[in-house]
């Protein structure tokens, strides 16, 4: 028997979507009062196809959790002239990058890091350099090793919603025990070409939402990028990012209050949102539930 509800859920969260689109122009000149001053950057990494989302995300961190020191969305190239004027609408916090600065990449210690492999005759291989300069998904990283830039740095996804729990985020601003948080991931996701063992799948990392309080050391993972002998794939990023949250002591946001889940894919309602949480991630498979949560909230 089909799953009505999860089909007319999907449809729902298309036709929110496509009129929130037709929208764009007039949200972005409706203003949001944040709800607090925050003593930290955001930064975000997008293109022009999650547009919507990214308008969405912005509004909901203002009202939710407050005005950073500046919101700067790094673009992967695909941006109009008229993209960027929109999002630049949206707050005077709110900052344009076309693109990521990755021609070196400072280590934790202050040297610069070698952006080639250990093997540059690897026949299918990809460059470091040219993986953070050029690669859609080394991009993201590339903007996430180069963080915090003056002090901490909140990294988000474009698909990405706050809640009124996200107050929490200035309490997590304060922490000085930790060199970074990040969301923890429900299952394992990433490149297992860059693993030793199944012991280092676990406390999974996504490079959804992360907190950086200061630089870290990536040498483990620019090593295990190093031995690649084919290209990178989607999740090499991510992996990468999971390796050297690891390797430097960071620890989870808590799973409660920094949702993602996909235990509600096929159903209708959104079991997560709520006054409760601070975020949710809503990644592909629960992407429509972005859109059918906005519009009730």
């Amino acid at each position: 028997m089909p799953n009505y509800a999860y089909h007319f859920a999907m449809a729902e969260g298309r036709l929110v979507r496509r009129i929130y689109r037709w929208l764009l122009p007039w949200l972005a000149r409706r203003p949001i009062q944040p709800a607090r001053p925050l003593p930290f950057e955001v930064f975000s990494y997008s293109g022009a196809a999650a547009l919507p989302e990214q308008v969405a995300s912005i509004r909901s961190f203002l009202r939710h959790a407050g005005r950073p020191k500046s919101f700067t969305i790094v673009s992967d190239g695909t941006h109009s002239v008229g993209d960027r004027k929109l999002l630049e609408q949206l707050d005077p916090s709110v900052v344009f990058q076309e693109k990521v600065i990755a021609s070196a990449v400072e280590g934790s210690r202050g040297e610069t890091l070698k952006l080639t492999p250990p093997d540059p005759s690897a026949p299918l291989g990809m460059t470091l350099g040219d993986y953070l300069s050029h690669h859609f998904t080394g991009k993201q990283l590339a903007l996430i090793m180069s963080l915090p830039c003056e002090g901490p740095a909140l990294y988000l996804d474009s698909d990405v919603l706050f809640f009124p729990g996200a107050a929490d985020l200035l309490v997590q601003a304060q922490r000085t025990d930790l060199p970074a948080l990040y969301l923890a991931d429900c299952q394992f996701s990433g490149d297992e070409r860059l693993l030793r063992s199944a012991t280092e799948q676990q406390n999974p990392v996504n490079t959804g939402v992360l907190f950086l309080f200061r630089p870290l050391d990536w040498s483990l993972a620019l090593a295990r990028f190093g031995e690649l002998t084919e290209q990178p794939t989607f999740f090499t990023n991510q992996t990468m990012a999971h390796l050297a949250m690891h390797a430097n002591g960071a620890a989870p946001f808590d799973p409660a209050k920094y949702v993602l889940r996909l235990d509600d894919q096929t159903i209708y309602t959104d079991r997560a949102a709520g006054s409760a949480i601070a975020l949710r991630h809503y990644v592909n498979p629960v992407r429509h539930k972005f859109w059918t949560t906005l519009w009730r909230s």
